[in-house]
C-alpha cells in the first residue's frame, strides 16, 4: 500500500517547475482564462504533450497487501459522515476529497472493504489513464486510485464507460483527490458522480485505537495513560491534531511504555526528534516550505502575520544574493526559479499542514490568530538537524535572525534560536555573533545578548560565551559592550549574580563623558541594575547598592548613572531598604550617601523627593515614625547636604496634608540650631 505521507500536498502544488517536453494546462472550472491575468478557482497542472494522439501509459496497479488492509480496518476510527459515504459509494464510482495526512487513505480503504469479511482491494496508480483502464474480470471488490494529476481531465463519459464493467464484477471504484478551496462542488458538477468530503476523525479516538492495537492488555494501557499525567490532551493530543500524528503519538507511548515509562516529558521530545528530520527533508526542495519551517521553529506561537512575514523576509534575504554558501545558493536558486515561472500561490493552510502545524484563533476583546507546530518541541529539534546536517545554512540564518522585529517576543525568540545554533554546534557558530551585535538593526544587540546569556547551559558553548563576554566588556565598540550589559539581566540566561555584577562594574569603567556612544551602554547598565535589584535576593541587592555607592562618589558617567538608578530601586522596595538601614552602620551609610547624592542632583531630586515622601506617608499612618525612617533622616541631617535641606524646606512649606511635616519640622529646628541663617535657603 502506497504511503500517504509521500503524496503531493494539493492540486496547486503537484508540480513546482516546468519539465522538458511538457505543456502547461490551466483548468478553471466556472472561471475565465485568458493570456493575461487568471483569476478564480483555477488549478494549474502539467500534462504530457500529445504527439499523434495520447498514448496509453503502463497499467500500474497492484493488490493492497492483506496485512496493511487488516491494520487499517483494525485501527479505523469512522470519520464524520462515514455512513453517508457508504451510501454514496453504492453508485459504483465515487470521488473522495480530503487533505493529505488526515486519514483519507485509511477512510477510502475502509469504505471499499466495508461489508466484506476478506475483501480484495487493488490500488491503481494515479498516473494511469482511466480512459483506457478497465476492472479485472473477477475476484476484486474495490479499486483505489490515489491522486490523479488532473481529475478535471476525466469526462463524465469516461466514468460512465466504467460503470457497467464494475457492476458486472461487483466492484467499486474510489478516486482520492487532495482537497483545495471549492474543489468538491466543482468536481461534482464536472464529473456528475458523488463527491465525498473527508473530514479527519477525533485525534483522541485515533490515539486510543492505535494504542489499543499496540497494547491489547487494558491494564497496560491504563498504566500508560496514567503515566502521561495531565499533559496528555493539552500537549500530546492538541485539538485538530492530524490522525497521522495521533497514530505516531500512540506508537511512541506504547514503545516508551514498554521500556518503563511514558511521561510526556519523554514522549514529546522523542516524537519531535523523529518528526524534525522528515520535515527538513520534505522542505529541502521547496524554498517557500523551508522558509516557513524555519520561521515556525523560531516564532511559532506568535501572531500568524509575524510567522508569515518573517518567512518572506528569509526568502527575500536568500534571493538577494546574501551569502555564498552552497545551501544558501541552492535556496536562492530555487526561489529564483519559482519566481520566473507562474507563481504558485499555496494557501497557508496547505503549508502548515505539510509542516505539522496549525492556525489557532482565540476570541475575546481582540482576536489573536497564531500559528505553531502541533508539538512545539519540533522547533527545537529542527535546529538540532540543521546543526548536524545543514551547517551551510547557518550563516544565512544568523543574518536573518539579526533582522528580527522590535517586539520583545520576537527578539527573545531570535536570541534563543541563535543560542540553539551555538549549543548545537558546540559554540562554533558564535564566531558569527560579533556581526550580529554590530549589525545596523536596533534589535541586533539584544539578540546577541540573549545568545550570550543562554549559551551557558552547554559547557562548550558556555566557554565560548565567557570568552566573548571578557573581550566585549572592554571593546571599543559600544554595541559589543551594550550586548554584554544586556546579557547580565537575570532573565536573559544563566549568568550568576556575582559574575553579572563583576561585568557591570567593568563596563562602568569604560565610560567617558565625551563619548556619545557610551550613553547607550550606560542606559543598558542602568536597566540591568534595576532589573537585577528587583529580581535579586538580599545579598545581591546589597552588592548592587555597594557598587552604586562607590560609583556615586566619582565623576563622569558612572557617578551620574548611580544617582539616576538609586531612586528607582529604592522606591521599588522601601521595606527592604528600611531593613537594610537597620542592619548595621555600613549598610545605613550606603543608603544615606546614595540618597544624599540623588537629592543633590537637580535631575534626580524630584524622584528621590517622592520616594522619601512615600516613606514618610507610611510613617504618618502609624502611631509614630518607624525606626528605619528615623535612622535614615537622622543620617541625612547629620550629613548636612544641600539636597536634603531642600527637601526639608519643601515639606515645611507644603500643605498641611503633606506627609512628614512633623519630622521635617523637628529636623529643621536641629539643622538651624547648628548653622548660620544665611545657609538655610
Amino acid at each position: 500500500m502506497k504511503s500517504e505521507s509521500l503524496q503531493a500536498g494539493d492540486l496547486d502544488a503537484l508540480v513546482s517547475a516546468l519539465a522538458s517536453g511538457r505543456r502547461m494546462v490551466v483548468v478553471a472550472p466556472n472561471g475565465t482564462v485568458n493570456t493575461g491575468v487568471v483569476t478564480g478557482g483555477q488549478r494549474q497542472t502539467l500534462s504530457a504533450a500529445a504527439e499523434g494522439g495520447s498514448a496509453a501509459g503502463p497499467m500500474r496497479e497492484g493488490p493492497v497487501r492483506a496485512k496493511d488492509l487488516e491494520a487499517a480496518r483494525r485501527r479505523f476510527v469512522p470519520p464524520p459522515g462515514f455512513a453517508d459515504a457508504l451510501v454514496a459509494l453504492d453508485s459504483g464510482i465515487s470521488v473522495l476529497v480530503g487533505a493529505p495526512g488526515t486519514g483519507r487513505e485509511t477512510h477510502a480503504l475502509n469504505l471499499l472493504a466495508h461489508g466484506w469479511e476478506d475483501p480484495v482491494l487493488v490500488q491503481v496508480d494515479g498516473a494511469v489513464d482511466l480512459t483506457r483502464w478497465g476492472p479485472r474480470p473477477q475476484g476484486v471488490h474495490g479499486y483505489l486510485v490515489m491522486e490523479p494529476p488532473d481529475p478535471f481531465a476525466l469526462r463524465p463519459w469516461d466514468l460512465s464507460r466504467l460503470e457497467a464493467p464494475l457492476a458486472e464484477v461487483g466492484a467499486r471504484l474510489l478516486i482520492v483527490v487532495a482537497d483545495a478551496p471549492g474543489l468538491a462542488p466543482a468536481l461534482a458538477d464536472h464529473l456528475g458522480t458523488p463527491v465525498l468530503c473527508h473530514l479527519p476523525p477525533d485525534p483522541r479516538k485515533v490515539f486510543a485505537a492505535h494504542l489499543a492495537d499496540a497494547c491489547p492488555d487494558e491494564k497496560v494501557r491504563v498504566r500508560l495513560l496514567q503515566s502521561l499525567g495531565t499533559g496528555l490532551f493539552g500537549e500530546l493530543l492538541p485539538a485538530e491534531l492530524p490522525p497521522r500524528l495521533a497514530a505516531q503519538a500512540a506508537e511512541a507511548v506504547a514503545r516508551l511504555g514498554t521500556a518503563g515509562g511514558a511521561a510526556c516529558a519523554e514522549v514529546l521530545p522523542a516524537l519531535a526528534r523523529a518528526e524534525a528530520p522528515e520535515l527538513v527533508a520534505r522542505a529541502q526542495e521547496d524554498p517557500v516550505l523551508l522558509s516557513h519551517l524555519f520561521s515556525l521553529s523560531v516564532y511559532g506561537g506568535l501572531d500568524r502575520g509575524v510567522v508569515v512575514e518573517r518567512a518572506a523576509d528569509l526568502l527575500g534575504l536568500a534571493g538577494s544574493g546574501w551569502g555564498q554558501e552552497p545551501a544558501a545558493q541552492s535556496l536562492r536558486h530555487q526561489a529564483g526559479r519559482q519566481q520566473l515561472g507562474v507563481p504558485r500561490q499555496r494557501p497557508l493552510s496547505a503549508t502548515l499542514r505539510a509542516l505539522g502545524a496549525h492556525r489557532l484563533s482565540q476570541g475575546g476583546t481582540g482576536v489573536t490568530d497564531t500559528v505553531s507546530f502541533f508539538w512545539p518541541a519540533v522547533g527545537d529539534a529542527v535546529w538540532d538537524v540543521l546543526c548536524r546536517e545543514h551547517t551551510d545554512l547557518l550563516p544565512l540564518l544568523h543574518a536573518w535572525l539579526t533582522r528580527t522585529g522590535d517586539d520583545p517576543d520576537q527578539i527573545k525568540r531570535a536570541g534563543q534560536a541563535v543560542a540553539a545554533m551555538a549549543v548545537g554546534t558546540g559554540g562554533r557558530t558564535m564566531d558569527h555573533l560579533r556581526n550580529v551585535a554590530l549589525a545596523p538593526w536596533p534589535p541586533a544587540v539584544e539578540v546577541a545578548a540573549r545568545c550570550l546569556g543562554t549559551a551557558f547551559q552547554e559547557p562548550t558553548a558556555g566557554a565560548k560565551a565567557e570568552e566573548l563576554l571578557e573581550l566585549w566588556s572592554v571593546a571599543p565598540e559600544a554595541a559589543l559592550r551594550t550586548a554584554v550589559a544586556y546579557a547580565c539581566r537575570s532573565d536573559r540566561g544563566e549568568l550568576t549574580a556575582g559574575r553579572a555584577l563583576q561585568l557591570l562594574r567593568r563596563l562602568m569603567g569604560t565610560m567617558h563623558n565625551d563619548v556619545d556612544d557610551d550613553m547607550a551602554v550606560a542606559a543598558a547598565v542602568a536597566e540591568v541594575l534595576v532589573q537585577r535589584f528587583a529580581a535579586g535576593n538580599a545579598p545581591e541587592k546589597r552588592s548592587i547598592l555597594d557598587g552604586m555607592r562607590d560609583w556615586a562618589g566619582s565623576d563622569g558617567v558612572a557617578g551620574q548613572l548611580a544617582v539616576l538608578v538609586f531612586p528607582v530601586v529604592a522606591g521599588a522596595d522601601l521595606a527592604w531598604c528600611g531593613s537594610e538601614v537597620l542592619s548595621g552602620p555600613q549598610a545605613a551609610s550606603s543608603i544615606v550617601q546614595l540618597t544624599s547624592h540623588a537629592l543633590n542632583e537637580s535631575a534626580t531630586y524630584p524622584l528621590m523627593r517622592d520616594v522619601l515622601l512615600a516613606w514618610a506617608c507610611e510613617a504618618d499612618g502609624a502611631s509614630q515614625p518607624g525606626p528605619a525612617l528615623k535612622e535614615l533622616l537622622g543620617g541625612l541631617a547629620e550629613a548636612r547636604q544641600p539636597g536634603f535641606l531642600r527637601w526639608l524646606l519643601a515639606v515645611e512649606r507644603g500643605p498641611d496634608a503633606m506627609p512628614g511635616k512633623e519630622l521635617a519640622a523637628t529636623l529643621l529646628t536641629v539643622w538651624r540650631s547648628k548653622a548660620p541663617a544665611s545657609n538655610t535657603d
